[in-house]
């Protein structure tokens, strides 16, 4: 079969190369599954790079996010069990782990489905308890992770403002759903969002960015407001201060969602059916802004590296369905 492989780190154009491989064979209690779309995540560009928590062995096949196909022809979205990612034409995961692709939705949209939208409804409402009526703010509302808690704040009733870089990207921010929206490149995102909500500040903020985005988050937070911590995707982790939490009133929350698959897996399958009714009820619909084939895989994961995309971008093998 053709996989993408990575055999020393690096900047993901430049050490992802497409290999004919043989089919990888699963192990006890996993799976074969015949690849129909990969999504691209932030977390495949940091593996390539070796940046990320998990270090898989060299050399390995990037994808961490897929629609498959089961042997008995069940479409389902899983988790590839690495180093046999998800782009590639075969992938093999946990069976423990699949979980039955919602009808509602085609295979690059189910590809999109699971981190970003487990992440954000786990951030939103396991960690911060949005509630209907409270303000929610999105950095990075256009890109895959802000898109997905963008549209779940939409379906929990709150108002939601979104910031972008970008006047593309503040359009795609318009028709996600945000009520307001700030491009931090021509405007000020503090003064802004004060603006936004007669000078009380958002009870949520959902930050996957990190940097200078979590020091507008501390200025623009409310009382008793909860800022999300779900990533660093400018590459800056900020260091808070404990005593502005303190003197302002607010907390500050971690968010990894891979725990729960091993702490807790339970919530992940509870988190999938409420993910399926809020899709057949068209609450959500991942915004998939590219489809693109298996041999421009890695150009399209040096594209989400860069930051220059918006929504998510799957890569879609020829012996996949249509997506």
């Amino acid at each position: 079969m053709q996989a993408w492989q990575v055999h020393e780190n690096g900047e993901p154009s430049e050490v992802m190369r497409l290999r004919q491989v043989e089919r990888p064979a699963p192990g006890d209690g996993q799976v074969l599954l015949r690849v129909r779309a990969a999504n691209v995540n932030f977390p495949d560009a940091l593996m390539c790079r070796g940046h990320y928590q998990v270090r898989p062995p060299l050399p390995f096949t990037p994808g961490v996010e897929i629609c498959g196909e089961t042997e008995d022809g069940r479409r389902v979205l899983a988790t590839p069990a690495l180093p046999h990612g998800g782009f590639a034409e075969y992938a093999v995961a946990d069976a423990a782990a699949v979980l039955p692709a919602p009808d509602a939705l085609d295979d690059a949209e189910t590809a999109a489905l699971h981190i970003g939208y487990q992440t954000g409804w786990f951030a939103l409402h396991r960690r911060a308890g949005l509630e209907a009526g409270e303000t929610l703010l999105v950095h990075a509302a256009a890109g895959g992770v802000g898109s997905a808690a963008v549209q779940l704040g939409k379906a929990a009733g709150a108002t939601v403002i979104g910031v972008v870089g970008g006047a593309d990207k503040a359009a795609v921010a318009r028709e996600l759903g945000c009520d307001v929206v700030v491009d931090r490149r021509s405007e000020d995102v503090v003064a802004a969002v004060k603006e936004a909500t007669a000078g009380r500040g958002a009870d949520v903020i959902y930050d996957p960015v990190g940097g200078q985005a979590y020091a507008q988050s501390a200025k623009t937070v409310a009382f008793e407001g909860r800022i999300v911590v779900v990533g660093f995707a400018s590459g800056t982790i900020p260091n808070p201060a404990l005593n502005h939490a303190l003197i302002k009133n607010y907390s500050i929350l971690g968010l990894h969602w891979g725990l729960y698959n091993t702490r807790n897996p339970k919530l992940v399958q509870h988190c999938h059916e409420q993910l399926t009714d809020l899709a057949a009820r068209g609450a959500i619909k991942p915004l998939v802004s590219e489809r693109v084939p298996l041999e421009d895989a890695a150009a399209a994961v040096q594209r989400v590296a860069d930051g220059v995309t918006t929504g998510r971008v799957a890569v879609v093998p020829r012996n996949g369905a249509a997506a």
